[in-house]
């Protein structure tokens, strides 16, 4: 006979908490032999005319065949009534929502289900259901949710704090929608809840992370309001913010009011302010911190040393952070690939790769793999050495390694392929890119430009170029500039033109570089009037023309036999601050050797050796024709 109260759901929801607990002990403990017979009569009934009771008994029994049937038809009231028959078995919960079916939770069921699990001592799992139920879209408003677990909580009569309402703003936060997060913090405080002080950290960081700046401090006010007490972790991202930015001053007192708090600052902090200098270019405020570091009885750690060596490498300060590198593994500090990279970076722009290998070579040593950065550091600087066969071995020494090549090496490849001329090969390495699912970036295609303009082949460099539009990238001042220059340089000076007046109607601006191709085409035609009066245009956009503005001009003009103009140009320059470089007396000599002007071009060549600038054998060359054109040759 069928009990008259699973008639009546709404009388479930009543009962005392003490029967519910009493009923699903009882039935937990029943013999799964009476526990099934409950279930004789057919599946087709309509789950409502099914007791809450002996489904709850039949999962503490694991008697799933009898309950796996209903489950298509299980729903709020009736599952909100079996979970809360099973609120003292997180397992059992557990297992049921799993075999459900996370999606066929309402909001109700949802809310009980995590509200029990969070009163369990399960938070992950209440976290986890959660999040489920934010990415599937079953959540529509916080404020909805919200209310739901604040109506569960008080359903079960539960006394302590509802830990589930700062699991749901964790859940937003893990799922990256802050702004809601963020409104369930103002929901918790309408509804005098004072959040934990590791659920407001969790949105502090995550504001920190998206750089929503303004939002941390603006939760921050909020929490001082509040009176949540900060603990280290919330002053330590308070004072990486301050960093970020670029108040160092005040991200030091805040070390101060930490202390004043009670509150000991930890190695991260000071790592926070080393990192907020060193970024800064003021490594050396950085450096002077490990002395504040160890009065207080912090000692720096690995990423200390990292931060401060990274910096000293990227002012090109390298043998300090040779010996920076020395101190920190005599203080038995072991280095990291991030360390170690650094320093392969830093000899590498200086063009010493002897030392960039040796370092490489000492990882490996002390059993640190290389990484991907590594080999693109080192790989990079023998292209830039024309070393293209070391380049290329040390690639399939990586790939002989397992060590995976990412798009940066196959940018820096086929950069180095094109600038040698290898347009073929540049293409071969572009398939394998794109074969390898390396979805090609606009470096990748300035460096094909650059290449094929360079061979003259200005038809499949347009037509690459519209590929990049066509696919939904947008060329940026490189691109425009290296298709620029591979026209001028062929004599197609209109045609620069014209891709000058595109990139301006993209909105595109040209800076000193657009500016000095084109007037290297105008020059190379002769045109140097026209060049000249692109100084004026520049000037006009607020472009400083730079020293290879003038150089252009100079050659213009001297190749041309105009040396008068070619020395006010030179005039012109020395007023701007630029001095003479070995190309500008090249140039002024050809063209006064051209005129046969021997004895001034000689002149020129004593002024240039006293400012310290050696000829070179084109000077020398350009010397002695002039002189044997003008029949003054002397012996």
């Amino acid at each position: 006979m069928v009990n008259h109260r699973m008639m009546q759901p709404n009388h479930l929801w009543r009962c005392s908490f003490a029967s519910i607990t009493a009923t699903c002990h009882s039935l937990c403990d029943a013999p799964p032999s009476r526990v099934a017979s409950s279930f004789d009569m057919s599946h087709e009934e309509d789950a409502l005319k099914l007791d809450a009771n002996d489904i709850a008994a039949s999962i503490c029994s694991s008697h799933w065949s009898s309950v796996d049937p209903l489950l298509t038809r299980l729903s709020h009231p009736l599952l909100s009534t079996v979970l809360l028959r099973l609120r003292h078995s997180a397992d059992h919960i557990i297992d049921l929502l799993d075999r459900l079916g996370h999606d066929r939770l309402d909001i109700q069921s949802l809310s009980t289900a995590a509200t029990i699990l969070s009163s369990l001592r399960q938070p992950n799992s209440a976290l986890h259901l959660l999040k489920q139920a934010i990415s599937s879209g079953q959540i529509d408003l916080p404020e909805h949710i919200f209310n739901a677990l604040v109506a569960s909580h008080q359903q079960l009569e539960c006394s302590n704090y509802p830990i589930v309402l700062d699991l749901l703003l964790k859940a937003y936060v893990d799922s990256g929608i802050l702004n809601k997060a963020l409104e369930v913090f103002y929901l918790m405080k309408g509804a005098n809840f004072i959040p934990k002080i590791e659920s407001c950290n969790a949105l502090l960081n995550a504001f920190l992370k998206s750089n929503q700046r303004g939002k941390v401090w603006i939760l921050y006010a909020e929490m001082y309001r509040m009176r949540i007490p900060s603990t280290v972790v919330t002053f330590n991202i308070m004072i990486n913010v301050l960093c970020r930015e670029g108040k160092l001053k005040k991200a030091i007192a805040f070390i101060h009011h930490m202390e004043s708090s009670g509150i000991r600052p930890t190695v991260i902090t000071y790592n926070t302010i080393v990192h907020g200098h060193c970024s800064s270019g003021k490594v050396q405020s950085g450096i002077e911190m490990l002395d504040v570091m160890r009065e207080k009885g912090i000692e720096p750690d690995s990423y200390t040393y990292g931060t401060l060596i990274s910096g000293l490498c990227k002012e090109g300060r390298l043998q300090d952070a040779s010996l920076m590198f020395i101190e920190m593994t005599e203080r038995g500090l072991v280095p990291t690939a991030i360390t170690y990279n650094a320093l392969i970076d830093g000899y590498c722009n200086k063009g010493n790769l002897n030392d960039a290998f040796r370092y490489k070579d000492e990882m490996v040593e002390k059993g640190i793999s290389p990484t991907v950065s590594t080999y693109n550091m080192l790989v990079h600087a023998l292209f830039m050495e024309g070393r293209n066969k070391e380049a290329n071995a040390l690639v399939k020494e990586m790939e002989h390694k397992g060590i995976v090549p990412d798009a940066i090496t196959f940018n820096i490849l086929i950069n180095g392929h094109c600038k040698e001329g290898n347009i073929s090969k540049a293409f071969q390495v572009f398939e394998e890119m794109t074969r390898k699912g390396l979805r090609p970036t606009k470096v990748t295609y300035t460096s094909l430009i650059y290449g094929l303009c360079k061979k003259n082949q200005l038809t499949e460099a347009n037509s690459l170029f519209q590929e990049v539009v066509n696919k939904g990238l947008f060329p940026d001042l490189v691109m425009y500039n290296a298709l620029i220059d591979g026209h001028c340089g062929c004599g197609k000076i209109e045609r620069a033109l014209e891709i000058l007046k595109e990139m301006e109607r993209k909105k595109v601006s040209p800076d000193e570089v657009t500016y000095n191709s084109l007037m290297r085409g105008l020059c190379l035609l002769g045109r140097v009037e026209e060049a000249s009066k692109l100084i004026d245009e520049m000037t006009k956009r607020g472009i400083i023309p730079d020293l290879v503005s003038y150089n252009t001009l100079i050659s213009g003009y001297s190749r041309r036999g105009d040396v008068k103009d070619a020395l006010n140009i030179r005039d012109e320059m020395l007023s701007r601050g630029f001095n003479p470089t070995l190309l500008t007396y090249n140039a002024l000599i050809q063209g006064l050797c051209k005129n046969g002007e021997g004895d001034h071009a000689e002149e020129l060549l004593k002024e240039m050796v006293s400012k310290g600038i050696t000829p070179d054998d084109s000077t020398y060359i350009a010397l002695i024709e002039g002189l044997s054109n003008g029949e003054n040759l002397k012996g």
